[in-house]
């Protein structure tokens, strides 16, 4: 069980710059960029790690974090799933994976219960990469879920039934910026939570109300649930208002919060409109390697668990 103070962010200035230069597009075929000197083999978890992207907040780099980190731990050798559990999709966009009317994924898990080994696609962008995309349906899946019998649990059992007969490493799961059911049932569904803060004015805002929701459903639904992993997004070197955040964050999470850090970059932001993650778009940029040393953290972290 946590027990954070309430997290105070008053004073703060909220004026931040960008340092990033125009990106450039990857051009295809040509292999991907994986940072040197860096090993490129990530240590293995002795169990899977399901994990729950989130935070209620939007614009804190939380889709962007989940596709990247999952690209990443896919590069390093390991196998990765991805559940997309946003209406809006971006994750499966990004993912390469198309998500137009018709398309069976999340809303069929949840709803139908169909099992996730139906469901599943490969992704192009990294070999051992997969995902369970999302569709619109999923924007009414919280009212049709609320007249359901055991609708909190409906996710942890689709991942249970999966997890017995498939080999997974990491299952990360991508939330909409909201607590409501889609998020309550990833949050029974995990053994960890991850966390991105942006290095924003504001950015500690919604923790306080995020942690109180976690530790009830500790208390109620998930007793195995914790906090594992906090990772700072958009920072800029240049700010002092980032230097700030950042020593915040890491005073209330100190041993939740990588050391890596992911910098603010135009590059990020314009990826996902090609329909990739940033290994793929920009393989040398900053910001792939800010990622791709976030991912060794969380797997070098996850094999002394």
């Amino acid at each position: 069980m946590f027990h954070v103070k309430r997290i105070r962010c008053e004073g703060w200035s909220s004026h931040v710059t960008s340092t990033a230069t125009s990106p450039t597009q990857r051009i295809p075929g040509t292999p991907r960029i994986i940072p040197r000197n860096e090993k490129r083999d990530f240590p293995k978890p002795a169990a899977p790690r399901v994990m729950v992207v989130v935070n209620q907040k939007g614009g804190v780099g939380k889709t962007t974090t989940t596709v990247n980190l999952a690209a990443s731990l896919a590069e390093g050798g390991l196998k990765v799933l991805v559940l997309d559990l946003d209406p809006q999709g971006n994750a499966s966009t990004a993912l390469g994976i198309p998500h137009g009317p018709g398309t069976l994924g999340t809303y069929e898990a949840l709803l139908d219960g169909t099992p996730l080994a139906d469901l599943v696609v490969d992704s192009p962008e990294a070999p051992g990469l997969q995902v369970v995309p999302a569709t619109v349906d999923l924007a009414g899946a919280e009212l049709q879920l609320v007249q359901m019998v055991g609708r909190e649990q409906r996710l942890a059992r689709a991942i249970r039934a999966y997890l017995k007969d498939h080999h997974v490493d990491y299952l990360l799961m991508d939330c909409p910026p909201s607590l409501g059911l889609l998020t309550l049932n990833a949050l029974v569904a995990a053994n960890e939570i991850l966390i991105p803060i942006q290095c924003e004015y504001y950015a500690l805002e919604g923790v306080s109300q995020l942690m109180n929701t976690i530790q009830v459903v500790q208390r109620e639904l998930n007793p195995d649930l914790e906090l594992s992993t906090v990772l700072l997004t958009m920072f800029d070197a240049r700010t002092k208002l980032s230097a700030q955040v950042a020593r915040e964050v890491r005073r209330h999470f100190a041993a939740q919060t990588l050391s890596s850090q992911i910098p603010r970059s135009v590059r990020i932001a314009e990826a996902p409109s090609f329909g990739q993650t940033l290994l793929q778009f920009d393989p040398t940029s900053a910001g792939a390697k800010a990622y791709w040393r976030a991912a060794q953290e969380i797997a070098t972290r996850g094999k002394a668990r």
